[in-house]
């Protein structure tokens, strides 16, 4: 097998893994993928080729840590390389800041200047950062390439770019940044081979996943966009309560006496979803209970999601098309339905055969914007980002 680029796609209980072909024309290959998941009792990792076969699978105590399946993985890769070696492992990073806007290569003082961004992204910076410093410890020769969920966004301009604050606070970083750069990249390429028509237009798509986002596009490029200095801000999400009043958490210090740690703990894992229902963060669990307060949940998560596509549409000046994306936008129907049921003024309108069978293009012919279901890859924008680093150093 020709030499390889390995993925790791860290979440906050688990991390999706893809091995791509290096050295070829064009965007990499993917022979395989898998992931490492937490959410079991017993943390395994399991690799399966593109026909589903299972490569490699690992199971473990669950005080194992991750590093020890990583030395696994890549004695497995060796092996199945054959001949072939790795020459880089790619890597998804929440927060770039106001330096890191291109993937680059890590070195000790790139990787502290990413940990120094934790306050900014404190549910993901330390889990992407683990594994870089993991492989790094493993195979210290291997080119270790950090890719930037807030770079998609780095060309956002103002007014949407900003906080009304005093202007030093500006110029000290604090901006809306964005995030979910990676899945919007993907998407954004993806569209000129799947929807030509409307690639250039005005665009919105919903990454809606435990964690969820709006990207307002236009040419492709991010003109505006609901998460902003943190990943806390936007739309509801699975435990993150999104936009809310920011005299809250003050409130919550000086009344009720939450320390800010508390707090934090509150607004980052006890709300979304799973605060509204008191139930579950998984729009599955939620959508086959008859309790009402599951009902409400998914009320208030589609009436979030819908204001703040009309929001986008404002800052397009218009509205061509909708995208749906990542693991709550593509698998959902009823979540599609409920959000796009309140855009009928903007000429959205759904066919409901379509959008229950989970097809590419699900808003009714006759409409004037145009409402599709589209996977994301965010490991594919890593591989394609990480073949061109190595190839051009």
């Amino acid at each position: 097998m020709p030499d390889a680029l390995l993925v790791l796609n860290a979440g906050s209980s688990s991390i999706k893994l893809a091995l791509f072909e290096s050295g070829g024309s064009g965007d990499p290959a993917l022979p395989c993928k898998g992931m490492l998941d937490h959410h079991q009792h017993e943390p395994q990792m399991i690799v399966k080729d593109l026909k589903g076969n299972v490569l490699f699978e690992r199971h473990a105590a669950a005080e194992a840590d991750d590093e020890g399946f990583f030395a696994d993985l890549l004695r497995w890769i060796d092996g199945f390389l054959a001949g072939g070696k790795l020459v880089a492992v790619g890597h998804r990073v929440v927060h770039g800041g106001l330096k890191f806007f291109e993937p680059v290569q890590v070195t000790p003082a790139i990787l502290q200047a990413l940990h120094e961004l934790t306050p900014l992204a404190p549910l993901h910076q330390p889990v992407c950062l683990a594994p870089i410093e993991a492989m790094q410890r493993l195979r210290p020769d291997v080119p270790q390439i950090a890719c930037f969920d807030t770079a998609f966004h780095h060309g956002l301009a103002p007014p949407m770019s900003r906080f009304a604050l005093p202007r030093h606070f500006e110029q000290e970083g604090m901006r809306r940044y964005g995030f979910h750069g990676l899945s919007y990249e993907f998407i954004a390429r993806h569209l000129r081979d799947i929807a030509p028509e409307i690639a250039a237009k005005r665009v919105v798509i919903a990454h809606l996943g435990s964690g969820a986002s709006l990207c307002a596009m236009r040419d492709g490029r991010s003109i505006d966009t609901t998460m902003s200095f943190t990943t806390l801000d936007g739309l509801m999400m699975g435990t993150r309560c999104g936009a809310i009043d920011p005299g809250l958490p003050l409130y919550l210090q000086q009344q009720r006496g939450l320390s800010a740690d508390e707090i934090e703990h509150v607004l980052y894992y006890e709300s979304g979803l799973l605060g509204v229902s008191g139930i579950s963060a998984d729009v599955r669990v939620l959508e086959n209970s008859d309790d009402p307060r599951a009902v409400e949940a998914l009320e208030l998560f589609a009436f979030r999601a819908g204001s703040a596509i009309a929001a986008m549409a404002h800052s397009l000046g218009g509205l061509d098309a909708i995208i749906f994306t990542a693991g709550i936008g593509e698998n959902s129907p009823e979540v599609r339905r409920r959000i796009c049921a309140g855009l009928g003024w903007l000429g959205v309108e759904l066919d409901e055969q379509a959008n229950s069978a989970d097809e590419l293009r699900i808003g009714a012919r006759t409409a004037r914007v145009a409402t599709l279901v589209v996977p994301t890859d965010e490991e594919a924008a890593i591989a394609a980002h990480s073949q061109a680093l190595i190839t051009n150093r």
